[in-house]
C-alpha cells in the first residue's frame, strides 16, 4: 500500500465489492471509511476519484474529487462566493444509462502507479447512488466525469483499467 492506497496485485482489487446496507449508510464505520478515502484522494496531485477497494475495503463506494466539478461551477453564474466544490460520495452506485457513442480516452489509476493506457469509454454515463446521508440521487456525467463513473464502477466489480486498455505505457519521467 502506497500512501494508504492498495496497489495492483492486492486481492481486494479483484473482488466484487459488497453493497452497503441501507442501515449502515451514515454509520460511524462508513463515515470513517469515506473520510479515509477523501484524505487519500486529497494527497494525490493527479487523482480525480477513488473507490473503497483502493483503500482496502470491498464496499460499493467511490468518491469523486471536488475539482472535477469545478468547470460546472464556473459555468453556472448562480453560484455565490468562490467556495470550491466538495468531493462527491457515491454509495451503492449503479450505472443506469450509457451513451452509444464511445471515445478512446487516456486513463491512469492510483492503484496502478506510473502507467497509463488508452481505454474506449462511453462519452456519457448516468449513475444512480446514495449520498452520505442515504438520500438517493442521479447524476449525469459527460467526458471526464462519464469516464470516472465507468472506471470507478469497474473497480467495484474487481476490474482494473489495464484489463480494458488497448495499449499500456510507462508514464514518462517528469522533468525536475
Amino acid at each position: 500500500m502506497k500512501d494508504g492506497i492498495v496497489q495492483i496485485g492486492a486481492p481486494v482489487l479483484r473482488q466484487k465489492a459488497k453493497s452497503v446496507p441501507k442501515k449502515e449508510v451514515g454509520s460511524r464505520r462508513v463515515a470513517k471509511l469515506i473520510a479515509r478515502m477523501k484524505t487519500a484522494l486529497k494527497k494525490e496531485k493527479f487523482g480525480v476519484a477513488i473507490a473503497a477497494s483502493q483503500v482496502g475495503e470491498p464496499l460499493r463506494i467511490f468518491v469523486v474529487a471536488g475539482r472535477v466539478f469545478e468547470p460546472e461551477r464556473k459555468a453556472s453564474q448562480k453560484v455565490l462566493g468562490s467556495a470550491k466544490p466538495a468531493d462527491k460520495v457515491f454509495i451503492n452506485p449503479k450505472i443506469i444509462r450509457l451513451s452509444r457513442k464511445k471515445k478512446e480516452m487516456t486513463e491512469g489509476c492510483l492503484s496502478v502507479r506510473k502507467k497509463y493506457g488508452f481505454v474506449k469509454r462511453h462519452e456519457k454515463a448516468t449513475v444512480r447512488a446514495l449520498d452520505e446521508s442515504g438520500d438517493p440521487f442521479i447524476y449525469n456525467g459527460t467526458e471526464l466525469l462519464a469516464q470516472i463513473f465507468q472506471h470507478e464502477c469497474d473497480h467495484l466489480d474487481g476490474v482494473l483499467y489495464v484489463d480494458r486498455a488497448e495499449e499500456i505505457h510507462d508514464e514518462p519521467e517528469k522533468e525536475k
